[in-house]
């Protein structure tokens, strides 16, 4: 019951923590629909005005229509509160977002499973990871961290001081070293200790994407000489706050290697929430976790319909309608 009641209220703090993280985004939404419907029906004008908010919002301009779309199709000519609005664009959303909100399955049978991070440098990663490990450690898996930014000592030092906060080891080299053979002693070490999950920082200079390119691409092959199934999962870290812009990251990352889900960072940074949505509808890629912080307590698996209705400035329980 103890434990019970432990995990209600880390629940309860958590979705606390996202309405938080997520003002800024909501408070533009909701705001913006409260000025359009006061007493007003949704016709022609008003759905594109809707439709321009949340285009200016980063929901983008395929997931925008498509969601004025449903409006009218339920909707049309009929007088409107912007409470009803904001409920059915939250449930709209929940929609689109429920069949990429996947929590991170592994593997034992891999031991370890190997997870490679990727992202343009500033994106988080590095904290992500931290954070990530520690999740895995509160049920129970033995993680194992690998320095793999090899040419950012601040990456590394930040790696390894967050890996003596939460009693991880962390595999390093002298900067400037070979990133792959730092990937290939990390799981060679990981194995023999019989880690549950190893998790790999990776370089993001995208000012020279061949060579980084070549980088992760080499990465991959030699974790293949160890064990051909790895990397397990490739995660890719998205900075919130770049908007639109994630959805170039995305498509030049993929092209670099085989990403497999998404963590994004930073939402309590801007307004620009709406592109968790856009992300989605767009690219159809699990949405792993998400960040609304900087401490540990930040970071939790994805929630369709907790996220969507916060940004839309509801409670969880709320129905959005009267």
């Amino acid at each position: 019951m103890t434990e019970m009641l432990s995990e209600q209220k880390q629940s309860l703090g958590w979705l606390a923590r996202m309405r938080k993280g997520l003002s800024r985004s909501s408070a533009k939404l909701t705001g913006g629909i409260s000025d359009l419907f006061t007493k007003r029906k949704l016709d022609d004008d008003a759905l594109e005005e809707l439709e321009e908010l949340l285009i200016r919002s980063d929901l983008g301009v395929t997931t925008a229509t498509k969601l004025t779309q449903s409006l009218a199709n339920s909707r049309f000519n009929q007088e409107v509160s912007s409470e009803e609005i904001r409920g059915a664009l939250a449930d709209d959303m929940a929609t689109i977002l429920e069949p990429v909100a996947q929590t991170i399955s592994i593997y034992q049978a891999y031991k370890p499973h190997v997870i490679l991070v990727c992202g343009v440098n500033g994106s988080g990663k590095t904290t992500t990871i931290a954070k990530m490990a520690g999740l895995f450690k509160h049920v129970g898996f033995k993680v194992v961290l690998a320095a793999g930014d090899t040419f950012r000592a601040a990456a590394v030092e930040q790696l390894q001081i967050w890996g003596e906060r939460i009693d991880c080891p962390v595999i390093s080299r002298p900067i400037g070293s070979d990133a792959a053979g730092l990937a290939y002693d990390a799981l060679e070490k990981a194995r023999a200790e019989r880690a549950d999950i190893l998790l790999i920082d990776t370089a993001g200079r995208l000012q020279n994407k061949t060579d980084l390119m070549a980088e992760l691409q080499k990465i991959v092959r030699v974790l293949k000489k160890v064990d051909e199934n790895a990397p397990h999962d490739c995660l890719l870290v998205l900075d919130a706050t770049v908007g639109q812009n994630a959805h170039n990251q995305v498509e030049v990352f993929r092209e670099m290697v085989n990403v497999t889900g998404l963590a994004v960072t930073k939402l309590d940074g801007s307004a620009k929430g709406g592109v968790v949505v856009a992300l989605a509808e767009k690219f159809d890629l699990p949405v792993h976790f998400i960040g609304v912080g900087e401490s540990m307590e930040d970071m939790r698996a994805f929630d369709a319909r907790a996220f969507a209705r916060s940004l839309m400035g509801l409670e969880v329980g709320e129905r959005g309608e009267k």
